[in-house]
């Protein structure tokens, strides 16, 4: 459609607009300085009156990994692996093979063998390292347990029965203080635990509880010294049968079987333990109550 006389757009002149935004491109201006002296707000129209002319050097923003990129050149040309200049610059792996993949792969400088030795040898620093961060865990864990006093010790006592000794069922009437563990620790807490009660230890007796194949007459020595007590106080050892079909996990020197701790005429004391148990339980659900309200 033709255009009325006197109504001719500024834009029909499109080569005396790109001669105008030429001229101030080589001026030094920026595409944002052109469109605002011209008035040109179509980008696509300002883009095409500047084609070909370069930005001004001012308007270029640098490149903040071109430094990177050329380090990551040289070390490639001195042999360096992508983990190597992966580590050195601190970038990502991806970067590294998008920089130097034109370049040259470096000689191997190892046999697999040396390489293998290296591996090995850095992954046994790795679990070393991490062996010491448990210990020193554990270790602080331990410090900041210290002293217990009576009470702290009659509750960790109940909980420890409670979670490791035989119950008395409604089906199935068993009045009686029996404890089973394979921990020393365990054991020895436990005695402490009777001892603060005030039972005797002439009231204990004991049952080791061992696989047939394990070293039997070790166990007995062992758990014997452990409780400090004579081998009259010790039943008939209870040997567990093997089943040749199946291939045990608990051997070497550091298995014993378990013990069983038993205390004679204790029916008043193991309803005392579960009385107190419950008295626990009660105490933590108030607690748990007061703090939700």
């Amino acid at each position: 459609m033709a255009h009325s006389p006197g109504k001719t757009s500024k834009y029909t002149d499109f080569e005396n607009l790109r001669a105008q935004a030429v001229a101030l491109r080589r001026q030094g201006m920026s595409l944002r300085q052109i469109r605002d002296h011209l008035k040109i707000h179509n980008n696509d129209l300002l883009n095409r009156l500047v084609h070909g002319e370069p930005a001004p050097e001012w308007t270029k923003r640098p490149n903040a990994k071109d430094d990177l990129r050329e380090e990551a050149r040289e070390l490639r040309r001195q042999g360096h692996t992508y983990d190597q200049i992966e580590a050195a610059l601190g970038c990502s792996r991806s970067s590294v093979s998008l920089w130097v993949r034109d370049l040259p792969k470096p000689e191997r400088k190892r046999t697999p063998e040396e390489a293998s030795a290296i591996a090995r040898k850095g992954w046994e620093e790795k679990l070393r390292i991490r062996d010491e961060e448990r210990r020193q865990t554990k270790d602080e864990a331990k410090r900041a347990v210290g002293a217990l006093s009576e009470r702290e010790l009659f509750l960790v006592g109940v909980g420890l029965y409670w979670a490791e000794g035989a119950k008395d069922k409604p089906y199935d009437r068993r009045e009686n203080v029996t404890f089973v563990n394979s921990d020393p620790g365990m054991i020895t807490t436990f005695l402490a635990w009777l001892d603060l009660l005030g039972v005797d230890r002439e009231r204990l007796r004991f049952t080791v509880m061992i696989h047939e194949t394990a070293d039997v007459a070790g166990a007995e020595r062992y758990w014997s010294e452990l409780v400090e007590a004579d081998r009259s106080a010790f039943h008939k050892t209870s040997l567990k049968k093997h089943n040749p079909k199946t291939v045990r996990r608990n051997t070497g020197d550091a298995y014993r079987g378990c013990l069983v701790i038993k205390v004679l005429k204790s029916a008043d004391l193991y309803r005392r333990i579960e009385g107190a148990w419950y008295g626990i339980v009660e105490a933590v659900r108030e607690a748990d109550q007061s703090n939700r309200t």
